[in-house]
């Protein structure tokens, strides 16, 4: 059995989850995510929580187990807490300011980057170059992290660029590192 697929996941008391064949909705306090899974599982409500069972014991089958288990905890805990990913941008210049549903960067190239955000993803920038990207749909926002975080990515020289919060940049020793 995978240790991931066969834990159960817990159903908060204002979370709805109705299952059609393979596809499964997820509803709660913060929105409503629906998704088909893979055929080889198959998902029950026991209860205040739910289970993920398999059809086989062949590689794929193990699998699509632990995957279809933690893409169902993933949709739970996104319609009732939501994500969040932070993003910080440095160096002499760069900015970024939230019109909308868009997103303005200026990282010193020639021309300011305007980003919009897709359906369901909200972005919030405050004056020190700090980025909040959140959502219900933890891959999405993820995405939407990643994509923005590929504009300028941080330079390990002078740390210059946009990073996560989390992430640490090691730094080199420039021209004059040999001496």
């Amino acid at each position: 059995m995978s240790r991931i697929g066969k834990k159960p996941v817990a159903l908060p008391a204002k979370v709805e989850l109705k299952i059609d064949g393979q596809h499964v909705t997820v509803k709660g306090p913060k929105g409503e995510l629906s998704r088909e899974f893979h055929p080889l599982t198959t998902i029950k409500v026991d209860g205040g929580q739910a289970l993920v069972e398999r059809a086989g014991d062949d590689r794929t089958s193990r699998a699509a187990h632990g995957l279809s288990r933690s893409l169902l905890e993933n949709m739970v805990k996104g319609v009732s807490e939501g994500y969040a990913r932070k993003l910080e941008i440095n160096g002499v210049g760069y900015k970024v300011e939230s019109i909308g549903q868009f997103m303005r960067f200026d990282l010193g190239y020639s021309h300011a980057i305007l980003y919009e955000l897709p359906e369901g993803v909200k972005g919030e920038a405050d004056k020190r170059g700090n980025v909040t990207i959140s959502g219900i749909d933890k891959e999405l926002v993820g995405k939407v992290a990643s994509t923005i975080r590929g504009f300028r990515p941080p330079e390990p020289y002078k740390g210059k660029g946009i990073k996560y919060a989390e992430e640490v940049i090691q730094r080199k020793v420039g021209k004059s590192g040999g001496r």
